[in-house]
């Protein structure tokens, strides 16, 4: 009997610490359902945005991408977001997909534009930002380093040197007269 009521307080406690760190993890990666009124934005790509990635205004968190879908006919990415009640987007707001560093993933962020008409649920942001992939901005960055150094060498080649100066003729100072 005594090691059955042992088993059962340890049993409990595993259940109890089980049941704290699910709590810790839920608050700590803020992974709450979301809430708010539900936009949609059309990007060219959204390379490493995941579903679940935060929406920013001004680097303040005000909600959250809920997912993605592709339109057939313009063959670009549907976002779907969600922004809190309580954030009111005019509607020539913008959305722009940002890096959140070299290693991290990708967020939204929305700049708020100035009109007085508001989106409203189902909305749709018209004004939208892709980012260029790494190996983009990769593959830029070594273009031009290239075509800077083979850019020297026709600029080199193209301009010949100019000649050197001629040298002066040389001059002979007067016979200087003597006279008796």
């Amino acid at each position: 009997m005594q090691r059955n009521m042992a088993e059962t307080v340890l049993g409990a406690v595993v259940l109890l610490v089980a049941g704290a760190f699910m709590f810790f993890f839920y608050r700590a990666t803020d992974i709450a359902p979301a809430s708010g009124y539900q936009l949609v934005a059309e990007f060219d790509r959204i390379d490493g945005l995941d579903a679940g990635a935060p929406v920013r205004i001004g680097g303040v968190k005000v909600g959250q991408v809920l997912g993605f879908e592709l339109n057939k006919e313009t063959y670009r990415a549907i976002v779907h977001l969600s922004v809190d009640e309580q954030i009111k987007l005019p509607v020539d707001s913008s959305a722009v997909i940002v890096s959140a560093g070299l290693l991290d993933g990708k967020f939204l962020t929305l700049q708020p534009g100035n009109e007085d008409d508001m989106l409203k649920n189902g909305g749709r942001i018209e004004y939208t930002q892709s980012t260029a992939s790494l190996e983009q901005l990769l593959g830029q960055v070594i273009f031009s380093l290239t075509k800077d150094k083979d850019g020297d060498k026709e600029d080199a080649a193209a301009t010949p040197e100019a000649p050197a100066p001629a040298p002066a003729p040389e001059q002979t100072a007067p016979a200087q007269e003597t006279h008796p």
